[in-house]
């Protein structure tokens, strides 16, 4: 059965690493995946495949683009009916953004360890988690005179094994849109 995914790269167009969008489509496309479509410049790709197995799809992904770009690419792998509940989850209701404040969602390779289980805020009070769905986090970041604390995807340090990305809550909102187009 065909699956939609949206594949969510981390540090693509960040820290002086820049690719195009044709560019990721491309190489997208020579891996046989179908529909191969971008969104935005921060490493957004919708694709349809018959693949059945996410993980070793997930490894040719990564594989192809280090070997194309010349650096590792974290891949988290989302279907589109995953990326609709997180959306619909939404636990920032009521949460106002202000100059200080983000929501971000981070979309993760594996569930978070017991030991993060929501509320869990950081230290420092940089953050806190929020919530949790099986493949997605929702953090509230505070900034500190106008700047975040760090990468919303390394905020669980050694603690979580696995691959996380962030987006804000915002942008997943329009992602979702643009992958049901």
């Amino acid at each position: 059965m065909t699956q939609t995914y949206i594949a969510f790269l981390r540090a693509i167009n960040v820290g002086g690493r820049t690719v195009t969008m044709q560019r990721l489509r491309e190489l997208f496309g020579e891996l046989g995946l179908a529909g191969v479509r971008t969104y935005i410049q921060s490493g957004n790709v919708f694709f349809e495949t018959d693949e059945a197995d996410r993980a070793a799809l997930t490894a040719r992904i990564e594989e192809q683009l280090e070997q194309a770009l010349g650096y590792p690419v974290p891949t988290v792998l989302c279907t589109l009916g995953e990326l609709e509940e997180v959306v619909a989850a939404d636990p920032f209701a009521g949460i106002e953004v202000t100059p200080e404040l983000r929501l971000c969602v981070l979309f993760l390779s594996e569930p978070l360890p017991a030991e993060l289980t929501p509320p869990v805020s950081s230290p420092k009070g940089d953050w806190e988690l929020v919530g949790a769905l099986p493949k997605a986090a929702f953090v509230v970041l505070h900034l500190r005179g106008g700047r975040m604390g760090g990468n919303p995807a390394t905020l669980f340090g050694k603690a979580f094994a696995g691959t996380a990305t962030s987006r804000f809550f915002h942008t997943t909102v329009k992602i979702l849109a643009a992958a049901k187009k």
